[in-house]
């Protein structure tokens, strides 16, 4: 058994792990590089999956970060099944075509903007089809470049081609996507419909068993039953979100959060919460309704769900009810529905959003994106970020790179829609409303599992978290452990010491720092001769030039404070 690791290896996002083995070449998720513009370049280049050679796609949840390239792998030739849950394929429907039309209007204002600036490839083509794929053929060879720049990662068209290939599996039901390949899919209690995955199938008279966990859920959680748990594996692929802490309490979590709304509605202004569409928001709703029924609630404060993705998402949880927990389906055959509240209010359209921006008092505003880097809530970050009294609550993982990382690492000033925004609002980062386990967490659930035998891959989670995760396992559990990197291709066989290889330069070009800061050096000596041209222009010039330098100046100290 071979397998690429194309994503979530020493990172969280873009999971994509393919498998190769009896003359079948398959995918565990296809997701989205998230992050940087560098990662997120990552999303661009289908050479390494070649989509048109893969046999089938196993989904473990239905998450941008796994599943948010397969319009672009069925955009560039893939034709097999796509296994999933029946609540993960209900999902990624929503998600999947949500998704494609972020695509095709950044796609169209990256367009617009280099047309406003005077370059980029004549814009005809593509106005015509509103920012749809165009061949860069289509284009002269001087402009191809520039063409496939403005192209969206990938269409409607393109999401809606995938839907036909998604055939829905249920828990605990093993079956065989292709010969000699057995799967069955257990519950991990994530978010609604995840599963960890069982591939099982017999290589050189070996049979061998491999476990990828997905993302693995936490017990006691709001909404979801417990992860499955037991059994036993040759290999367990295992996610490390948070491999180097735990989480607080449901409990305090929603005490902190009782606390931070008290904290604006006393100051009269919002509490934004920044939540993923799926899973965190319908968890915030839960706690809103715990606190209302804990009288916490104040009775007058507006509640926002601000994303017609999120609202979209609710109403599918509520058609699956029966994968709820025990205590939640109680509520429900109790005539109580945990996901709503008598001030609860839903923005659709985008004129609702922005009115929420224009009303004054406090009011608690549900939006996403999770992470800050996309959708409604950077409008209500803009508006509201600055304004001492109101606070805004981070209750989910925040990527390197994205603004909500940002805002939780400490900075003072964020850049949002090109404005330089204060950072004077309270920030609650409330980690007990991961749907990811905490150490403690993973290592109790991996304990489950026989045997010392069992090697463990430690994927989805960054260097620090995986260090010490490895650590943990190597010295308390004794089994062995590897820590897989980008592009790597890792050989599987039982009984022998696993062989990784990988091209170091292609999965991280080297950063020629010594040129950067040499043509830096160089710059600044061309400037200061330039200094006296500066000093004959009039007073109005002189003030401009002034003003611009002060700005190069303050981006150069944040750079030195983050560094």
């Amino acid at each position: 058994m071979k397998i690429n690791f194309l994503g979530a290896a020493q990172a969280v996002t873009g999971s994509c792990y393919i498998l190769e083995t009896g003359g079948h070449r398959f995918s565990i998720d296809c997701g989205m590089h998230q992050g940087n513009k560098e990662i997120e370049k990552r999303n661009l280049n289908m050479d390494n999956y070649r989509p048109a050679s893969l046999d089938f796609v196993l989904v473990t949840h239905a998450h941008i970060d796994h599943i948010g390239l397969l319009p672009r792998l069925v955009g560039a030739g893939f034709k097999g099944k796509i296994y999933a849950t029946p609540p993960t394929m209900d999902l990624m429907k929503i998600l999947l075509l949500d998704s494609a039309h972020i695509q095709e209007m950044d796609a169209e204002q990256r367009m617009r903007r280099n047309q406003r600036k005077g370059r980029g490839a004549p814009s005809a083509p593509a106005m015509e089809r509103r920012g749809k794929a165009v061949p860069a053929t289509h284009f002269p060879p001087v402009e191809r470049r520039a063409a496939m720049m403005e192209q969206p990662l990938y269409t409607t068209e393109d999401a809606t081609a995938t839907f036909p290939l998604i055939h829905a599996v249920q828990y605990d039901t093993p079956f065989e996507p292709a010969p000699g390949i057995r799967v069955t899919y257990r519950d991990a209690g994530h978010i609604l419909g995840s599963a960890f995955v069982e591939v099982e199938y017999v290589e050189d008279g070996k049979p061998t068993k491999i476990i990828f966990s997905g993302d693995l859920g936490r017990p006691d959680q709001l909404i979801l039953r417990d992860p499955s748990t037991g059994g036993r594996a040759d290999y367990l692929f295992l996610e490390s979100t948070y491999g180097d802490r735990d989480h607080k309490s449901s409990e305090s979590s929603r005490e902190e959060l009782a606390q931070a709304i008290a904290y604006s509605y006393k100051n009269r202004e919002k509490v934004i919460i920044p939540a993923f569409a799926v899973e965190r928001t319908q968890q915030i709703l839960y706690t809103l309704f715990l606190l209302r029924e804990e009288n916490k609630l104040p009775a007058d404060m507006p509640i926002f769900l601000d994303s017609p993705l999120a609202i979209q998402a609710t109403e599918i949880f509520r058609q699956h009810h029966q994968y709820f927990d025990e205590h939640a389906k109680a509520l429900i055959s109790a005539g109580k529905d945990p996901l709503s509240l008598p001030n609860l209010r839903f923005s659709l359209t985008s004129e609702e959003s922005r009115a929420i921006n224009t009303m004054t008092g406090p009011a608690i505003v549900i939006s996403a994106s999770g992470m800050a880097n996309a959708g409604r809530i950077r409008h209500h970050l803009r508006h509201n970020l600055w304004r001492r009294g109101a606070s805004v609550v981070f209750c989910g993982y925040q990527g390197e790179g994205t603004p909500g990382r940002k805002i939780v690492d400490g900075a003072k000033h964020i850049t949002i829609f090109g404005e330089e925004i204060s950072v004077a609002a309270k920030i609650y980062t409330i980690g007990g409303f991961s749907a990811h386990a905490g150490q403690s967490e993973i290592l109790k659930w991996l304990s489950s599992f026989d045997g010392k035998d069992t090697k463990v891959i430690l994927i989805h989670g960054e260097v620090k978290a995986l260090n010490a995760l490895s650590g943990i396992i190597k010295d308390t559990i004794g089994m062995d452990v590897h820590v897989p990197s980008y592009l790597e291709e890792l050989t599987l066989a039982p009984g022998k010491v696993m062989v990784p290889v990988v091209d170091e330069a292609k999965a991280a070009p080297r950063i020629d720092w010594e040129y950067l800061l040499a043509d830096s050096r160089n710059l600044y000596a061309e400037f200061q001769k330039r200094m006296e041209t500066a000093k004959e222009k009039s007073w109005v010039a002189q003030t401009d030039l002034r003003d611009r330098v002060l700005d190069l100046n303050r981006k150069m100290v944040e750079m030195i404070t983050e560094l």
